[in-house]
């Protein structure tokens, strides 16, 4: 009887750094940039022998240019440095927020009143607004006031927030898109 091994996949090993650094660098010749070198393109093994000169780090930049652009840098300096960036970058990026609000083809003026007061509320909250009708059943057969209701909607939120994307029938759903308009500070 033969004895059954089961096959187990080696962990894959993760380059830890994302830049080639010093050694790793294979390129007969590199492009050097940065502060205390002279720029100019210099065989590889002479940028390593700058870079320990300065007791810094040789770092593949950018490696698809021809040569290859490094920079003598403090390495763990660098990294620090781009995450601190990365983190500002992200902080700073805007989410963008989607509220929907739901009406029936034929939604009375009282509900139809409460339900513009939230979309108002939320445009003035900086939200984008999505106002659909739903169709159910046979309902489809009014969507001409589906339509008349959302253009309403958007002519009465007209100094809120502008229309992004005209109705538009999807399906069962006719929905149109409101972004509120940049608030002067």
């Amino acid at each position: 009887m033969a004895i059954r091994r089961r096959f187990r996949p080696q962990p894959r090993r993760e380059n830890k750094n994302p830049h080639n650094i010093n050694e790793s660098i294979t390129a007969p010749e590199v492009r050097l940039v940065g502060d205390n070198v002279e720029v100019g393109v210099y065989p590889t093994p002479q940028a390593l022998v700058k870079a320990n000169e300065l007791e810094l780090d040789l770092v593949e930049i950018s490696p698809k240019a021809i040569p290859p652009v490094c920079k003598i840098i403090d390495y763990k300096k660098f990294l620090y440095e781009q995450k601190k960036r990365d983190k500002a970058m992200k902080a700073k990026a805007t989410k963008v927020i989607v509220k929907e609000i739901r009406f029936g083809p034929q939604t009375d003026d009282h509900d139809y009143e409460f339900k513009k007061r939230h979309a108002e509320k939320f445009l003035k909250d900086g939200a984008k607004l999505k106002a659909y009708v739903f169709f159910k059943g046979r309902s489809i057969v009014y969507k001409d006031q589906g339509e008349i209701l959302l253009l309403r909607l958007a002519q009465e939120l007209e100094e809120l927030g502008k229309v992004e994307q005209m109705p538009k029938l999807e399906g069962k759903r006719m929905t149109m898109f409101l972004a509120p308009k940049a608030s002067k500070k």
